[in-house]
């Protein structure tokens, strides 16, 4: 399973009313006519983006592999999504976006959707990565977040992506292995479907 992650902003003085609603009624158009290969996505509310000025917005949209992928970004600009990303995009000031792999944990929209914390993690160059486990820590059940690891960006993103109900103790910095960091970001699902 693929993650094609979104993370975007308003243009200065947009009505941000206006633009949340306009960016659910593109996910909500995905979800009644689904691309083949999509499996979801969700729409969140992040005060802190590290790569964009500010905060905004992050969408996550599942796909099966690669060319469901491919699938997703035609159909979003084509023939029954085109109003919708249109009106979406009204708006737009600025973004950045990258595709993640799902590598352990739980998987699919719902897991995904009560995530309320995406922690960043970035490694040495050269090192083997953590799992899921440890970087969780003590207490926290795997089946209730999720690990991802980057495959493309389209912009500046850490490797890894902790999903988590709640802060990991093992991203704390007294946590992780030398040279390695962490970026908590709290976010608020608006919709997911």
């Amino acid at each position: 399973m693929l993650a094609y992650v979104f993370w975007h902003a308003p243009a200065a003085g947009a009505d941000v009313e206006r633009y949340e609603h306009d960016q659910q009624s593109f996910h909500r158009s995905l979800a009644r006519s689904r691309p083949v290969g999509t499996l979801g996505s969700a729409l969140f509310r992040v005060p802190e983006l590290p790569w964009l000025a500010g905060g905004g917005y992050e969408d996550w949209y599942l796909v099966e592999d690669w060319a469901a992928l491919g699938v997703l970004g035609e159909a979003a600009v084509g023939r029954g999504h085109r109003t919708a990303h249109e009106r979406a995009l009204r708006h737009y000031g600025d973004g950045c976006a990258g595709v993640l792999a799902f590598c352990e944990g739980g998987p699919g929209v719902e897991a995904m959707a009560r995530s309320r914390f995406a922690v960043w993690v970035a490694r040495p160059v050269g090192v083997e990565p953590l799992g899921l486990e440890q970087l969780l820590g003590d207490g926290i059940e795997p089946g209730r977040a999720s690990l991802w690891r980057r495959q493309l960006v389209l912009g500046p993103s850490p490797e890894l992506c902790l999903l988590c109900e709640q802060p990991s103790a093992g991203v704390s910095a007294g946590r992780l292995p030398a040279g390695w960091s962490a970026r908590s970001t709290p976010r608020e699902a608006i919709w997911h479907g």
